[in-house]
């Protein structure tokens, strides 16, 4: 957009919306490129420490790995609460009247722009989730649904968009295709600039010549196989009306990715529930938290900073603290703990399932270019107070090098000291016990398997009728594969990502591939 008067004064500055430090120059481009290295830069001289230690110090490192199991099983046992918390909260506002809650306020004036970017995806894909949206509880004239449609992916999804609109275009207040041109001059292919060029295109086109005024409208980005429960908007709606600040915050749901799970491998099932557990506990630390995936906010709110950055692959989480630094760090994440089913990431054959979750994988961890960002403008916004700046960072480090170093010390790394250690070493008491200890210190940690187990089978869909009932059981012994698919689905894919951001080898946005089985 030309002019930039709508926006909020720091989004203003040139380097607001930058995405890798090569749009820079001089000093700011030189900060840019040194927070780039630093979590690559951290992970492998903590993981090579290890083995180092392992091979000259061999006690201090068999002390250190102790000390860490111990940390692990408390930092476990501490997660774990907050599931079990979630978990509880979530089975209760599914069973809250939520239409009976909101109908104590005046909403109808709120309206919601529904965006679903869509590439290639099949069809069925797109049919089932406008499908949900036809179901819901709600107002339904109050919803303008868009579908933003890619034209590099060809003239099919075009014809697929215009199907969906013949059939569910009089289910809605309104219902509008818009497509996003290619290669449009400083946009990376991805979500972000799809969703942002519609979403403007929308403003253009209908919320101006309505003069829908911006603060009464909300805006629910979902991916484009986000199938919604019947009372989603309610719910939002009522977390809108009650928020302390709601022109100032996003709202989030926490994502089930069980849409397909009975078709789904255990490798698949595994990596999917893990997923929805760490957001589930995510919502349980609300001052942790950033959007992900399928999110709602205020259309003012998105206009002042000028919507998702087009020039990044983790546009989801970096809105957030595009607001967040925006608004001098007064913007806020609110829980749903209201669910939004969604995908698990499957492949035609085993081999494409473990690439297909590896590349997602890969590509939800290069968030790790949002710790960079908010580095760099933590630097320059100093109207973020020092206390919060410092928080907030050193919360984000922490996450992005446990991520990728712990799984590897705990599974791998855990016993270099016995292999590396040397004659000496091998002879005395601390290296017989060593494997002892650490082997039952994880047994412990694993106890939480069984909590996930059991809150994995009652998030499940009902059971196919063609499904044995022999599938519960293996979908409760299926968690033993959690320290294989930590290590090989958020380990490596996270230290693939730093590592290429550390080298400056920046990603593109990769596009997980949707199926459904045919009838």
């Amino acid at each position: 957009m030309e002019d930039n008067a709508h926006l909020l004064p720091y989004a203003r500055r040139p380097d607001f919306h930058v995405g890798r430090a090569t749009e820079l120059s001089g000093g700011g481009r030189l900060l840019y490129r040194i927070l780039e290295i630093l979590p690559g830069l951290a992970s492998w001289t903590t993981l090579i420490g290890v083995v180092l230690l392992s091979i000259y110090r061999p006690f201090l490192a068999a002390y250190f790995i102790i000390a860490f199991s111990i940390f692990w099983v408390l930092k476990t046992a501490f997660l774990s609460y907050h599931l079990r918390h979630n978990w509880r909260r979530l089975r209760h506002h599914m069973s809250l009247d939520w239409q009976e809650l909101i109908n104590r306020f005046e909403y109808d004036h709120l309206h919601h722009l529904v965006i679903f970017p869509f590439y290639k995806e099949p069809q069925e894909v797109v049919e089932a989730t406008l499908e949900s949206l036809a179901r819901i509880n709600y107002n339904k004239e109050k919803l303008t649904v868009v579908l933003a449609v890619e034209e590099r992916a060809g003239e099919s999804a075009l014809q697929i968009a215009t199907k969906m609109s013949e059939r569910f275009s009089k289910e809605f207040g309104g219902f509008e295709i818009v497509v996003h041109p290619a290669n449009l001059p400083g946009e990376m292919a991805g979500k972000g600039s799809n969703v942002s060029y519609a979403i403007e295109e929308v403003r253009k086109k209908v919320i101006d010549p309505k003069k829908i005024p911006y603060e009464d409208i909300i805006v629910s980005n979902f991916d484009i196989d986000t199938v919604l429960y019947p009372d989603y908007f309610n719910c939002l709606v009522w977390h809108f009306l009650t928020a302390e600040r709601p022109l100032k915050s996003s709202f989030q749901p926490v994502p089930l990715f069980n849409n397909n799970l009975w078709e789904a491998g255990a490798l698949s099932r595994v990596v999917a529930m893990s997923s929805t557990f760490w957001e589930m506990v995510q919502q349980e630390r609300p001052e942790r938290m950033a959007t992900f995936s399928s999110h709602s906010a205020s259309f003012k709110a998105l206009y002042e900073v000028n919507y998702w950055q087009r020039n990044m692959v983790s546009e989801d989480s970096r809105i957030y603290w595009n607001l967040m630094i925006a608004n001098n760090g007064e913007y806020d994440v609110i829980p749903l703990s209201y669910p939004v089913s969604m995908d698990a990431n499957v492949g035609d054959n085993l081999f494409d399932t473990v690439k297909n979750i590896y590349k997602q994988h890969r590509r939800w961890t290069y968030g790790v270019e949002n710790f960079v960002y908010i580095g760099y403008h933590f630097t320059k916004n100093k109207n973020i107070s020092f206390g919060k700046r410092v928080k907030v960072i050193l919360q984000q480090a922490e996450g992005y090098w446990s991520l990728v170093t712990n799984p590897i010390m705990l599974f791998v790394l855990g016993w270099a000291p016995i292999f590396l250690g040397g004659r000496v070493f091998h002879e005395t008491v601390l290296s017989y016990n060593l494997p002892i200890v650490v082997r039952n210190l994880l047994i412990l940690a694993m106890f939480g398997l069984v909590i996930s187990s059991i809150i994995s089978l009652s998030l499940s869909p009902k059971r196919p009728t063609d499904s044995s009932r022999f599938a519960y059981v293996v979908m409760a012994v299926q968690w033993l594969l959690v320290p294989f698919t930590m290590i090989v689905f958020s380990a490596l894919p996270g230290l693939d990502a730093q590592t290429r951001l550390m080298f400056g080898r920046y990603m593109g946005f990769w596009v997980t591939p949707k199926t459904r089985p045919k009838e």
